[in-house]
């Protein structure tokens, strides 16, 4: 199984929060777990945010970074996917952050691996498989 994930779901792996079990397991079980490079920045931004503002140690933000990055098999630019990215966030009115996600999914009959019932909710309208 190929599976797509995104930030949501990797900060609830890495933080152990309670769907992070069931989240883990679905990544140790995939054959191979792409994400967009955009997950970086994503990723670097929400721990920016723990420490910021919920004063989360800056070692301990780091390491949850290095964590999250390194859950992810291969990466994918931007740039080869950004047409139909912003295609499918008119047509869904999210942000085309979350479309990319998305896209890489459906192109790579992936399944996506995400907390966001959202991201969820656009995914099935899609027919993208969510894991």
């Amino acid at each position: 199984m190929i599976v797509v994930i995104d930030t949501s779901a990797a900060v609830e792996i890495v933080l152990q929060r309670s769907p992070a079990g069931g989240l883990n397991r679905k990544v140790e079980t995939a054959d191979w777990v792409i994400a967009p490079m955009l997950f970086i920045c994503e990723v670097t931004n929400v721990f920016w945010k723990y420490h910021r503002f919920k004063n989360m140690p800056m070692e301990e933000c780091e390491s949850g970074i290095d964590l999250c990055i390194g859950l992810v098999d291969t990466y994918f630019k931007e740039s080869d996917l950004y047409q139909e990215a912003f295609q499918m966030a008119c047509m869904a009115g999210r942000p085309v952050y979350d479309m990319y996600f998305l896209v890489l999914a459906r192109r790579n009959n992936a399944r996506l691996l995400t907390t966001d019932r959202g991201l969820t909710d656009v995914a099935r309208e899609h027919a993208i498989r969510v894991a």
